[in-house]
């Protein structure tokens, strides 16, 4: 008999009661994020992880029953949450949270929808499926937060929490989508405790695999769901048990379940925000820094060091090892590097600062580039480590050759509530995201997606959308 005090039965029932009443400011925050991830989608399509999705998608072949965003493409819906989730992360310009650093939309979204298809929901399910998957990731994201580690375990073992936490909110999303109840629910989310999958190395040193992880989140979501629907059970305490999810990826246990409080009253969504730059989030505040550091008119050969003090467990994803953080392998492998970023901003950028045509390998040849980005060093400082996790501040200090310092502080992310982005930038971003669509189809689909919450089918929305045209990778 289910324990309903267990934690995947408590979670179960969340998404069940967010299908059946969902809350109309979640719904909007839902069909942002939709438009926010579809649109990154389309413009990751051209991108070398994707394309290896798509071919291994028609290799595969199958009953066509998911729409490939950006492609003219129907596949069995797995398939789908596999090329959509590797699209939504591929450029690293996916919706992020804090403090838990979970890109939970990347995953949620195209399972909810590839399942969603399947079932020929209406769109207001939909945007529940969306919103219970994120909250869900989130959540399990935050369990593994250690403030006297200062540092999240998961983060700390090298363990991908997006990707790991990711599987099971995207098994809650295909689960709603797919009407389970909440029994059938709670072994879907147990099956995809024993899917998920990450490692975080490549962020530091390389290789294209970290693309794919959100891709593998929402294809394990959608698999569990279905397999909880043919039968397959999970285990009761999945989640906190002996050998469950926390003790072997964390080595917490027992588990403090201080995360779960407020379930369903309370949304974690509130603190996840919309990326204004493709770049590693842990990057964006040493953006800003030096886009107003720009704005003095510094003579960049007067520098004799720029010291950047942020929270120093995040150095080793965007300073280290410093030799491939100044000399990265790829364009894409630049989005990660601190020393990069910041001179790339300083240079001046496109888009809302910096925008995926920045990153090229001629800009990270550039003399200006290379110059600036070797003369960035990062130390500690205690006011900056006291807001870590829950913010991700920068303060940048540029010592002169004649002694001077000048300083500039940015203590929050573009994006969350103490510095909210404005709603044409959010359009802005998706209207350069999805402008090799041509202005008609691009309108077509913000359109669609807008019109979602009084949508009757998500499977005829989507269906309906005309990629093939435009498809360059066709």
């Amino acid at each position: 008999m289910t324990d309903v005090t267990t934690l995947s039965a408590r979670l179960a029932e969340f998404a069940v009661a967010t299908a059946a009443e969902l809350p109309q400011r979640i719904a909007d925050d839902s069909r942002d994020r939709l438009i926010d991830t579809v649109g990154i989608s389309i413009a990751a399509r051209d991108t070398e992880p994707v394309q290896a999705a798509v071919a291994l998608a028609r290799e595969w072949g199958g009953n066509p029953q998911a729409t490939l965003l950006g492609f003219a493409d129907r596949v069995p819906a797995p398939t789908a949450a596999l090329v959509n989730g590797t699209a939504a992360h591929a450029l690293d310009f996916d919706d992020t949270h804090l403090p838990s650093i979970l890109h939970p939309s990347a995953s949620a979204v195209p399972a909810a929808l590839a399942a969603a298809e399947v079932a020929d929901v209406d769109g207001r399910t939909l945007l529940a499926a969306v919103a219970a998957g994120n909250e869900i990731a989130i959540r399990l994201g935050n369990a593994a937060d250690d403030p006297e580690l200062g540092n999240n375990v998961f983060f700390e073992r090298g363990i991908h929490a997006t990707s790991l936490c990711g599987a099971i909110g995207s098994a809650a999303a295909a689960a709603v989508a797919l009407g389970l109840d909440a029994a059938t629910t709670r072994h879907a989310l147990g099956i995809a405790a024993s899917m998920g999958s990450g490692i975080l190395e490549a962020n530091r040193n390389g290789g294209s695999v970290k693309r794919v992880h959100c891709g593998w989140a929402a294809h394990a979501g959608v698999t569990a769901a279905q397999f909880a629907r043919q039968g397959i059970t999970a285990p009761d305490t999945v989640l906190e048990g002996r050998f469950g999810f926390f003790q072997a990826f964390t080595g917490l246990h027992p588990i403090d379940e201080g995360f779960m409080a407020g379930l369903g009253e309370e949304w974690e969504l509130d603190k996840c925000f919309i990326k204004p730059y493709p770049t590693n989030v842990f990057t964006h505040t040493g953006i800003d820094a030096a886009m107003l550091l720009s704005k003095r008119g510094i003579d960049i050969d007067s520098i004799e060091r720029i010291d950047l003090s942020v929270p120093m467990s995040v150095t080793r994803t965007i300073a280290e090892p410093r030799e491939a953080k100044l000399r990265p392998q790829s364009p894409y492998h630049a989005q990660f590097s601190g020393p990069l970023t910041f001179a790339m901003a300083w240079r001046g950028g496109s888009g809302l600062g910096l925008y995926l045509d920045d990153f090229t390998q001629e800009a990270l040849d550039d003399p200006f580039v290379r110059t600036l980005s070797e003369k960035v060093h990062y130390v500690r400082d205690e006011e900056v480590e006291s807001l870590y996790p829950e913010r991700l501040p920068t303060i940048a200090r540029v010592h002169m050759a004649d002694g001077s310092v000048i300083e500039e502080r940015v203590m929050a992310n573009l994006g969350t509530a103490l510095r909210p982005i404005q709603p044409e930038q959010v359009q802005l971003k998706f209207d350069l995201n999805v402008r090799a669509l041509g202005e008609q189809r691009a309108g077509a689909l913000r359109d669609a997606i807008t019109g979602l919450d009084g949508a009757a089918s998500v499977r005829s929305v989507f269906s309906g959308l005309d990629f093939a045209e435009s498809n360059s990778a066709a």
